[in-house]
């Protein structure tokens, strides 16, 4: 290694920072974040250090850099647009034995500033031994979207505990497998959820058992339209730590991929009158897993609550006192209609939007068409597809115009988005010619008129006259 990376206390320290521009700025905030009791040299201050040293937050001396003020201090940093002052700081620093640092300058300095992921007191640095920050800076960003801020929580948790765990666990091979558990276990979902009442009474129970068994735990995560990249950093996170993986036929392939590598993959999926797993089997399976000591996640296309049938599945969790936790991803809806460039609600257009189902339980469609035709909003309708003649005309029989804007989203979001729009008349027909199948959503408003000019992802196969031209 180049560089040896420590890290260093400087809560309460001198500090000196040489330089009053936005470079020092960065500084400035960094050291303070750590506690420096921090000096700033420089003759100007751009105005958010003015403001740092009115509030008296840092100490200002109003003048060029003097060999003399380095004297005493725990760490310098210089970060001037001038090399030869940047010289002198460095040179007097290192004579009397203090690190240094000069900014963007490796061979000046004596230490160089990683990029950091603060989840303090959990701190990550990444160093490219000051050859390509832009890189290690890259690198801070992925590390910033896999580790959530609760981790900083958690640490916290877990370190109050440390002297008990080892008073309770002889060994080391005891106390790690003890640490595994709960750090990977429910009890640290607890705690990153804010739970921590909770959690330290589950860790106190675990503790004067001797238990280092795994807990169980389900996890109900939306996976989104299908576009990995609309994923919640939260639900990745989970994808990546669960030993089962329950899924079904709205999961993309593309987001399987990001599940982990040596987790059990259960396929559970659903379409209309042809269930692989009924719901109860399912709800059941569920339970088996947690109570087998299995974090188990339950990944399912949109939101889990809607229309994700994620009420019934955590009923009997709940029945059971299983552990779980519900994970929100982006609707199907609204990954459909952005990607299509239809907005779901526009003051000209529409000021309300429903979601319905195109089909129940038992395969019939009981839907409330007085509320659905009335003016000014839009109607989304799932899992309509095979029935969207009869969608099409139940709405045309209830007051609603032949001519009413309606457009179908298949596969929204992904490379194989294709969206058909036409209107409420037309629209079957058009289905059929295209040869859409599921996963696809039906979109009725005059809101559709607006992607012929709103469209940003696909084109749209048909278009209709804007809202403003409609008789």
């Amino acid at each position: 290694m180049e560089y040896f990376p420590i890290f260093m206390r400087l809560a309460g320290e001198p500090c000196l920072l040489v330089g009053g521009g936005e470079v020092a700025v960065r500084k400035a905030r960094l050291l303070q974040s750590a506690g420096a009791r921090l000096t700033v040299v420089a003759p100007q201050l751009v105005p958010e250090l003015a403001a740092m040293a009115a509030a008296g937050e840092v100490c200002h001396i109003d003048a060029c850099f003097q060999p003399a003020q380095v004297g005493g201090q725990r760490l310098v940093v210089a970060a001037t647009n001038e090399r030869e002052v940047n010289r002198l700081v460095s040179q007097t620093a290192q004579a009397l034995g203090i690190p240094v640092n000069v900014v963007d300058d490796p061979e000046l300095s004596s230490y160089i500033t990683p990029a950091i992921v603060d989840r303090s007191p959990l701190v990550i640095a990444v160093s490219t031994g000051g050859g390509v920050p832009v890189l290690a800076r890259l690198i801070r960003a992925r590390l910033e979207s896999l580790i959530p801020a609760g981790f900083g929580r958690l640490a916290q948790f877990a370190a109050r505990f440390r002297d008990q765990v080892k008073a309770r666990f002889g060994n080391v091979e005891e106390r790690r497998a003890f640490w595994e558990a709960v750090l990977e276990g429910p009890l640290a979902e607890q705690v990153m959820n804010g739970d921590e009442r909770a959690a330290e009474a589950d860790l106190l129970q675990r503790l004067a058992a001797g238990d280092s068994t795994p807990s169980g735990a389900v996890y109900l995560v939306g996976a989104g339209p299908g576009n990995p990249d609309l994923l919640t950093f939260r639900a990745l996170r989970l994808m990546q730590q669960a030993d089962v993986v329950l899924y079904d036929n709205l999961v993309a392939p593309e987001l399987m991929e990001l599940v982990r590598r040596d987790a059990e993959r259960i396929f559970v999926g659903k379409q209309r009158a042809n269930h692989t797993m009924p719901q109860e089997e399912i709800n059941t399976l569920l339970v088996r897993l947690a109570q087998e000591g299995k974090r188990v996640l339950r990944l399912k296309g949109g939101d889990p609550f809607t229309f994700g049938r994620g009420g019934e599945e955590i009923e009997l969790l709940a029945e059971h006192r299983i552990p779980f936790e519900v994970v929100p991803g982006i609707t199907s809806a609204s990954g459909a209609a952005a990607y299509a460039g239809i907005p779901l609600t526009h003051r000209d257009h529409a000021q309300a939007v429903v979601f319905v189902t195109g089909h129940k339980k038992d395969g019939s469609i009981q839907l409330d068409w007085p509320a659905l035709t009335r003016p000014d909003q839009t109607v989304v309708v799932y899992m309509g597809l095979a029935m969207a003649a009869e969608i099409c005309d139940a709405f045309i029989a209830h007051g609603k115009a032949a001519t009413t804007p309606a457009a179908v989203v298949h596969r929204a979001t992904t490379a194989q988005q294709r969206t058909v729009v036409g209107t409420l008349a037309s629209l079957p027909a058009k289905i059929a010619q295209s040869g859409i199948a599921s996963p696809a959503l039906i979109i009725v408003g005059d809101v559709v008129a607006l992607s012929s000019r709103l469209g940003w992802f696909r084109d749209v196969e048909e278009v209709v006259p804007t809202p403003d031209t409609q008789q």
